[in-house]
């Protein structure tokens, strides 16, 4: 990853400040297994210098933004810098204080507390994902308040109070506009810090995709990030819904053809059919067509090793 973060140029003043964070905070014995290896890379150096910043002043991040701009990626991608275990926390309408902070268990005879994942993580000095914090009533995050302000502690009624490893950090996710989702509450917003994500540019989904398919033909990896644009302009202007800009379904198409479908078809399965109403999807069959030639196989993707 070091490497990686010179090429989207992090100065080496801040480099040698996360060496000196990872050897400051070993990985605690047992957690090694919880250390992400991304398959994927975030393409963006402002938003790297905003996010390493806020994390080596030990605050914690909420990533904001829409579909496909690589909120998860971009907080697993931070762990892994950060050489630390990762703890994944999603929300839903019915998460309540138990399921974060834990609850009591009935153990060898005797009650005992079963902890969650925000106390292990808080314990171990890991990395708290929290994704789509605003699927979840305001009411069960004030739980959180003191964990993630400066207090950096946990109080679990009839047990003892737990105090944060001064490693643990939290990073929330949210997304505007999914069914579900509300206004998250001033005071739990308070205690991130808030980076925008940017959509991601045309030129930097080309990147990404050649590094995921680094035999895939020049032409045709600039095409179906100019497919992703073409997609993303019909949602933008509320032509279509979101449903078919699907950036995990494009990587999966592509991967597709090299089980014998061709382009065409696998498109069909990781982006058109993902609409569900029968305009929508001949919309989005119609943009692939103007694009990418559907009879396009494996062969004809990708150069020969």
């Amino acid at each position: 990853m070091e490497e990686f973060l010179r090429q989207q140029g992090i100065e080496e003043s801040v480099l040698e400040a996360i060496r000196e964070f990872r050897e400051r905070w070993p990985v605690p014995t047992g957690s090694e297994n919880r250390v992400p290896r991304p398959r994927f890379h975030y393409y963006g150096p402002e938003i790297w210098h905003m996010a390493l910043a806020g994390l080596l002043a030990g605050e914690n991040l909420l990533l904001v933004g829409p579909k496909a701009t690589g909120k998860n990626v971009l907080a697993e991608n931070l762990a892994a810098v950060f050489g630390r275990p990762e703890w994944d926390i999603s929300f839903y309408l019915n998460t309540d204080a138990a399921s974060l902070i834990g609850t009591d268990t009935f153990r060898d005879g005797q009650v005992r507390f079963r902890k969650g994942p925000v106390t292990q993580c808080a314990e171990l000095g890991g990395f708290g994902i929290l994704d789509e914090i605003n699927m979840a009533k305001n009411e069960s995050l004030a739980v959180l308040h003191a964990t993630l302000d400066f207090r950096r502690i946990i109080d679990v009624p009839g047990y003892e109070r737990i105090t944060l490893s001064p490693c643990t950090r939290f990073i929330a996710t949210m997304n505007y506009g999914y069914a579900g989702t509300r206004e998250l509450n001033e005071a739990l917003a308070s205690r991130f810090l808030v980076i925008n994500m940017p959509i991601i540019s045309e030129t930097n989904l080309d990147r990404l995709l050649r590094e995921q398919f680094p035999n895939l033909r020049p032409e045709y990896a600039e095409q179906l990030a100019g497919l992703f644009g073409d997609i993303r302009k019909k949602c933008e202007s509320s032509e279509i819904s979101t449903k078919a800009l699907d950036l995990r379904g494009l990587i999966a198409a592509i991967g597709l053809t090299r089980q014998g479908l061709n382009l065409g078809q696998a498109l069909e399965l990781g982006i058109t059919n993902k609409s569900f109403d029968e305009f929508e999807r001949q919309l989005v069959a119609d943009l692939i067509a103007a694009r990418i030639r559907g009879d396009l196989g494996a062969g004809q993707l990708f150069a020969q090793s």
